[in-house]
């Protein structure tokens, strides 16, 4: 795209929360005639109204009018789905509809370093972030996961590294955008309902990764995980693949209990896989891949290792909050896919009292049966999907409803034993009761904090 082309153009932004604003900012810093459109009401959207205001942006609450369409672009917030109202209006109109992340990249000078994937991408992305910045390296960490490439990108000089953290819903409505080093962590069930119920809809998403990366760009991938081994054979860049069931010639492995590298022929031992600090398989998966970023953009070894060493996770992510009377309670509130909480429930030893619901996605929960009969005491339903969850459980472990999230934190402490753990890993989006993921983690660690 030339930006040139962007002034006096009418561009209609859809979705008015935090990536929405800081793209009509953008656009509007560069000359465009911008108009916000949401259809939420402005009880709900006050910050972000007084915000466009200040700005001296057009915007609509509560609804979309004929003003949303008059115009040659519309740009879409992460939140709004390919098969809204709205989206599927503007096609008819033949409107072109492009994503928040797309029109950013359009202005970015700097490195792109993009990842995606069911789960882990938040994991990486950080330890990405903290392996360049412990090496002192200039870089921005934006995406998915909370800041808006919108808000960062013209901050970024060309020597400066953008990191992002890239969702599906975002490469749905991607064009033009080109990491130079993309990682695709794993491709699992998740998001049924905005695709369908087809997983090959949701992996084509995923691909849009690599869509438009060339020999001289870099993909980064899983290589014990079928879908995404299966989606990368059509990628025309170069890929490097990372392992903990196999060795392997060139990427990131196991051998000997350690994390190996071997990139262009160089082989490196960066750590010794007890001493990193974030653990469970999911996590080492986390650990190859930063690690194999960090040695491409120039990370030495020592650096790497000494950040692996240091490293605590991200909020919201298995996350310790508290031990009250011998058991340990942890917020994984992020774990918003079934396949998420598949990979929790692996990472402790002890029984867990597990609190499970929100708003469905169309899971399945018998893709963790197994794991629930193994390791879980017993279950606390909760959210919009409680119902599901007691059907889906019920006969295999104890399972107890809970009306709010403050009755099925207090149904987890007289549910667990001392030496338990409960864990808040809901398997759903948090949209019935919270507005997002963070703030149904925020008030949990609240409500842990006053038992």
């Amino acid at each position: 795209m030339d930006i040139s082309q962007l002034r006096d153009k009418k561009i209609s932004v859809i979705g008015a929360a935090r990536s929405g604003v800081a793209v009509a900012k953008l656009l509007q810093s560069q000359g465009s005639l911008v108009f916000v459109s949401d259809k939420t009401g402005p009880e709900k959207l006050k910050t972000e109204a007084q915000m466009l205001r200040e700005l001296g942006i057009a915007y609509e609450l509560g609804g979309h009018s004929d003003r949303a369409y008059e115009c040659s672009l519309i740009v879409i917030s992460p939140g709004v789905p390919s098969n809204a109202p709205v989206v599927l209006e503007a096609r008819t109109r033949g409107i072109n509809v492009v994503s928040e992340v797309e029109v950013a990249s359009w202005f970015c000078r700097s490195t792109i370093i993009a990842i995606t994937g069911s789960n882990g991408k938040t994991t990486t992305t950080t330890l990405i972030g903290r392996i360049l910045g412990d090496a002192k390296k200039k870089h921005a960490v934006a995406g998915n996961i909370g800041t808006a490439f919108s808000s960062v990108v013209l901050e970024l000089a060309p020597a400066d590294i953008a990191v992002l953290e890239i969702s599906s819903f975002q490469l749905d409505h991607c064009e033009t955008f080109r990491p130079r080093i993309s990682a695709i962590m794993n491709i699992t069930q998740n998001h049924m309902d905005r695709y369908d119920h087809s997983m090959e809809k949701y992996a084509g998403s995923k691909a849009r990764i690599f869509m438009n990366q060339k020999d001289d760009d870099i993909l980064i991938y899983d290589a014990d995980d079928e879908q995404t081994v299966k989606i990368v054979e059509s990628a025309r860049c170069r890929r490097i693949p990372f392992s903990i069931r196999q060795r392997l010639a060139e990427g990131a492995s196991v051998e000997n209990g350690m994390l190996v590298t071997t990139l262009a022929g160089k082989r490196t031992e960066v750590i010794n896989v007890d001493e990193i600090s974030i653990k469970g398989p999911h996590n080492l998966y986390n650990a190859m891949a930063a690690s194999l970023v960090g040695q491409l953009e120039g990370v030495g070894t020592a650096s790497i290792r000494a950040t692996l060493r240091n490293f605590k996770g991200v909020e919201h992510r298995q996350e310790f909050v508290r031990e009250v009377n011998g058991v340990r309670y942890y917020n994984d509130s992020k774990a918003t896919s079934v396949e998420a909480v598949r990979y929790a429930l692996q990472a402790y030893d002890q029984p867990i009292v597990l609190m499970l619901g929100g708003r469905d996605k169309g899971n399945d929960y018998a893709r963790i049966l197994d794991l629930v009969q193994k390791h879980v005491r017993a279950i606390v339903a909760m959210g919009e999907s409680a119902d599901k969850v007691e059907m889906a459980f019920s006969g295999t472990k104890p399972v107890r409803r809970a009306n709010s999230i403050d009755e099925a934190v207090q149904t987890a402490q007289r549910l667990a034993q001392r030496g338990d753990v409960v864990l808040l890993s809901p398997a759903c989006a948090s949209f019935d009761w919270f507005e997002n993921y963070e703030q149904r983690g925020r008030v949990f660690k609240e409500l842990v904090k006053n038992l």
